[in-house]
C-alpha cells in the first residue's frame, strides 16, 4: 500500500528544487536525491553518504524528454534498450552534457542514466522538473536500504525529507551497461539480466575490476560494498558454518525472490546481536549474477 500522497509529493519536489535532499522509493532501493544539475546539493550527497568522489551517481529522469538535459547521445542501441526495459532497473551510460556538473560523474565524461520504474519516483521527478541524481540512500558501503526505515535508521535527519511507499520489489541496484565506448559493456550486474540485453543488441562485453584510486565508470564497484556490521559469510556448497553464535539465511531458490528479500534480510539480521551471518551462495548463473555480486562484495573484509 502506498503511504505517500500528493501533499508529500509536491513537498518533496519543492524541496529538491531548493536544493534539498530527498529519500524516495525506486524498484531496486530507495534513492539519496539532489537536483543533478545543482553542484552543492549534488556535494551533500556525497557528505552525508561518506561516499569517495571516484563513485559516480545514476541520473534518475522521468521521460526521454529530460534526457538531453544530462546526455549527449542517444545511440540505436540506447533506443533499443530502453523501448524494452525503461521504465525499470537498468542503467545505461553515455556521454554526459557539459551543463552537468563533474562531481556527478567523478570527473568522467559519461553519465549514468535511467527511467525508474516506481510511479513515486516517476511523479517526484516530473514534479521537481530536474533530473535527480540518486544513490542509494545509505552510509556507503553498508546495505542499501529497501524501505524507509532502514532510511531513517542508517542517515536520521541528515535527510530532508523520506518518502515511504514501503518496500521496494526488485531489491537489489540496477544492472548498469555502458554504451559510451562505441561497443556495449556491461559494468554491474543486476536482476536484468546479460542474456536479457544480448538478446536486444547482442552480444556484450563484461568491464574488468576498476584500478584503486582511480574514477569508477559505474558505482558498485568497489571490493567491498553492500555489507552488514555483522560479518557475513558467503558459503559453498556443503561448507560448515562458522564458529559462534551465528545465524545462516535462507532464501527461495529464484532470484527475483532471493534478490527482493535479499538486503531486507540481512538489515533484520544485523540488529540481532549475531557474531555472523552466513548465506548459503547461489549458481554462478547470469540470473544469478547480480545477487552473486552484491553477495560477494558484502562478504569481503578489509
Amino acid at each position: 500500500m502506498m503511504r505517500t500522497g500528493q501533499a508529500e509529493l509536491a513537498r518533496a519536489a519543492g524541496i529538491l528544487r531548493a536544493g534539498g535532499l530527498v529519500a524516495f522509493p525506486t524498484e531496486t532501493v530507495y534513492g539519496l536525491g539532489a537536483n543533478a544539475l545543482d553542484e552543492a546539493a549534488v556535494r551533500r550527497i556525497y557528505e552525508v553518504k561518506g561516499r569517495p568522489s571516484t563513485s559516480p551517481l545514476i541520473v534518475h529522469i522521468a521521460d526521454l524528454e529530460m534526457l538531453p538535459r544530462v546526455a549527449a547521445e542517444w545511440p540505436e542501441s540506447a533506443q533499443k534498450l530502453a523501448a524494452r526495459f525503461w521504465p525499470g532497473p537498468l542503467t545505461l551510460i553515455l556521454r554526459k552534457r557539459p551543463e552537468v556538473p563533474a562531481l556527478v560523474t567523478a570527473g568522467l565524461d559519461t553519465i549514468g542514466v535511467r527511467i525508474p520504474g516506481h510511479p513515486v519516483a516517476l511523479e517526484l521527478i516530473r514534479l521537481s522538473g530536474v533530473p535527480v541524481a540518486a544513490p542509494s540512500a545509505n552510509r556507503f558501503m553498508e546495505i542499501s536500504p529497501t524501505t524507509a526505515e532502514h532510511v531513517r535508521l542508517g542517515l536520521g535527519d541528515r535527510v530532508d525529507f523520506i518518502l515511504d511507499a514501503g518496500p521496494c520489489k526488485v531489491g537489489i541496484e540496477s544492472t548498469v551497461l555502458s554504451l559510451a565506448a562505441g561497443h556495449s559493456i556491461l559494468l554491474r550486474p543486476g536482476m536484468i539480466s546479460r542474456r536479457q540485453i544480448e538478446e536486444v543488441i547482442g552480444p556484450i562485453d563484461l568491464a574488468p575490476q576498476p584500478t584503486s584510486g582511480a574514477a569508477h565508470a559505474s558505482p558498485g564497484l568497489h571490493r567491498r560494498h553492500y555489507a552488514p556490521k555483522t560479518p557475513l559469510y558467503l558459503l559453498n556448497a556443503g561448507e560448515s558454518l562458522p564458529e559462534g553464535r551465528g545465524k545462516l539465511l535462507s532464501f527461495s531458490s529464484e532470484p527475483a525472490s532471493f534478490a527482493a528479500r535479499l538486503y531486507s534480510e540481512l538489515h533484520a539480521a544485523d540488529v540481532e546481536g549475531w557474531e555472523w551471518i552466513a548465506i548459503r551462495k547461489p549458481p554462478a548463473t547470469v540470473e544469478w549474477a547480480g545477487i552473486l555480486d552484491r553477495l560477494t562484495r558484502a562478504s569481503r573484509r578489509e
